[in-house]
């Protein structure tokens, strides 16, 4: 039986790894320039796991967060969600990782979603569904990366765009006499635009590396991508509070997908909010695709930008080419 019961972001998490790349310490290895990368993207550094972590501890150290900060234990977790594109490996979902680090019971479902930087938002959908069924009770989600693992480091026009990092939220029923709820959300996607932002080697279609193969790293046509980044996240974004009512200054914090600052002045002009409306660690994280949105939304409450009661948009593209927002009550 479907619950009737408001379901609300019970608790936040996130975790980045110790080493921290600069600007100066890419030019060392590729033509650009602190300059450079900061007049184009906003971005001045980003965190780069070591070659021993791997995505799945990223993801259980943000989930471990999220639970405390949730006030709950991993033996009351009916569900474990992680968005990424950069899995420990392709079989199993990085999720069932994630479950037996945290020691997860075994009757918690557990599995991966793919929608690269929207992965989030659809993780959260999709969990808020499921919670609604009835059939579960508490989720955890993440979104997790090590994006290092999938760059070509000569590759000017993407190795500076991109870090690693996890971030994760707990679900449950609304709290007693809260307000705080998830109040919706809505998901699309263009598969015709799959060639812009890609890893075009090592799925079925070319599954062991051979001489000619197109590359295991990430390819993107920058230009198109912006433009559909701009056009496509002020869509959703309005799509969302138009169903909802909400007009853009009832919002009282955004947190976009932190891909590029250019793209976030953009949204932030068409919505006519003041920028500073817009919650930004770009600058010191970079593009950390899945894990973006919950990476700045735990650092957003820690500081203080989000309060009981607030409004939150989040609103994000990825490659698919994806995109998404959600709207949450606290």
């Amino acid at each position: 039986m479907a619950s009737d019961t408001p379901f609300a972001i019970l608790g936040t998490g996130s975790f980045a790894p110790e080493r921290v790349m600069t600007n100066a310490d890419l030019a060392d290895l590729v033509e650009t320039s602190d300059e450079w990368i900061i007049t184009r993207t906003g971005i001045r550094e980003r965190h780069i796991a070591s070659e021993g972590e791997m995505t799945s501890d990223l993801a259980a150290k943000a989930a471990q967060a999220a639970l405390d900060d949730a006030g709950l234990s991993i033996e009351q977790i009916d569900l474990i969600i992680v968005a990424t594109v950069t899995g420990d490996m392709p079989m199993p979902a990085t999720a069932c990782i994630v479950q037996a680090k945290l020691g997860a019971r075994p009757e918690a479902a557990c599995f991966d979603v793919q929608a690269a930087c929207s992965g989030f938002i659809y993780a959260l959908d999709t969990a808020w569904a499921m919670l609604q069924s009835g059939r579960y009770r508490h989720a955890i989600v993440i979104g997790a990366e090590k994006f290092s693992s999938v760059l070509d480091w000569s590759d000017r026009s993407t190795c500076v765009l991109f870090g690693d990092a996890a971030g994760a939220v707990v679900i449950g029923p609304q709290p007693a006499g809260s307000t705080a709820e998830i109040r919706g959300a809505k998901l699309y996607s263009e598969g015709g635009n799959t060639n812009l932002l890609c890893i075009p080697g090592g799925g079925s279609n070319h599954p062991t590396p051979a001489a000619g193969d197109p590359p295991r790293h990430v390819q993107m046509r920058g230009r198109e991508v912006f433009k559909f980044a701009v056009r496509e996240m002020k869509d959703a974004a309005r799509d969302i509070l138009e169903q909802h009512g909400v007009s853009p200054d009832e919002v009282n914090c955004v947190i976009p997908h932190q891909a590029n600052l250019r793209i976030i002045d953009a949204i932030a002009q068409y919505l006519e909010l003041p920028v500073d409306r817009f919650f930004v660690n770009l600058d010191r994280y970079g593009n950390t695709s899945a894990a973006s949105i919950p990476l700045a939304l735990d650092e957003a409450r820690r500081v203080g930008r989000i309060k009981p009661g607030d409004l939150t948009l989040f609103v994000a593209f990825g490659a698919g080419l994806t995109y998404g927002s959600a709207l949450v009550r606290w």
